[in-house]
Formats: C-alpha cells, sequence, structure tokens
C-alpha cells in the first residue's frame, strides 16, 4: 500500500509539471512513471524525482553527484538511465522547467532511435 505522503509527493510533482504539457504519472515498478503523450520522461520512487537521461545530458548529472536509479533484479544491482533531479527543481517551477523539458527531449530522442 503506497504510503499517502507519497501520494501528495507524486501529485505534487505532477502539478509542477503541468507547466510543460499535460504531465501524467501512472504507478509502475513500486514508484511511478511519468509520461507526456506516452513517452515516460522520469520516475518517482521513495520520493525522490529522477529524470531521463542519455550521453547528451548525462554530463551535467555526474558533474553535480547526483545519484541514478538503480534497483536489484536477480539481486544484482540494476541501473536505469534515470537521475536523480536537482534538490532545487523542487522548490523552483522554473528550474524544474528547464530540467523536466530536457529529460522530455531525451525520451523524444529515444522515441525516434536519437538518442544514445
Amino acid at each position: 500500500m503506497v504510503a499517502a505522503r507519497d501520494r501528495e509527493f507524486v501529485e505534487h510533482v505532477v502539478e509542477m509539471l503541468q507547466a510543460i504539457g499535460p504531465v501524467e504519472a501512472r504507478r509502475m515498478f513500486g514508484g511511478d512513471g511519468v509520461f507526456i503523450d506516452g513517452l515516460m520522461f522520469a520516475i518517482i520512487v521513495d520520493n525522490i524525482l529522477y529524470l531521463k537521461v542519455d550521453a547528451q545530458t548525462m554530463p551535467e548529472f555526474e558533474r553535480r553527484a547526483l545519484a541514478p536509479f538503480t534497483y536489484l533484479r536477480q539481486g544484482k544491482p540494476c541501473r536505469l538511465n534515470y537521475y536523480q533531479a536537482p534538490e532545487e527543481t523542487l522548490e523552483d517551477r522554473d528550474e524544474l522547467r528547464k530540467w523536466a523539458n530536457q529529460a522530455f527531449a531525451v525520451a523524444r530522442r529515444a522515441a525516434t532511435g536519437r538518442g544514445n
């Protein structure tokens, strides 16, 4: 069962993300996938927002020492191409819009085969 405060966090993030388009969250894999137009560009797990990255955008996340999303698969760590959003994005709509638009661009590149 998902704690009420976890749902509140998801709802808060989705509401803030409406500035970039019709964002929706869908429950999956113990968290929520965050979508626009059927493309997942972010995930929320344990009240942490992770944004989709590729070879073009990952260096900025790594430069800021932001953590990648990892989970255990058959007892071994598995890393996805999602990194924790900078803390300031959850307090500043303009910053969140900038970072989320970048993540959505990554999702579009991946969907068209132009991403890494």
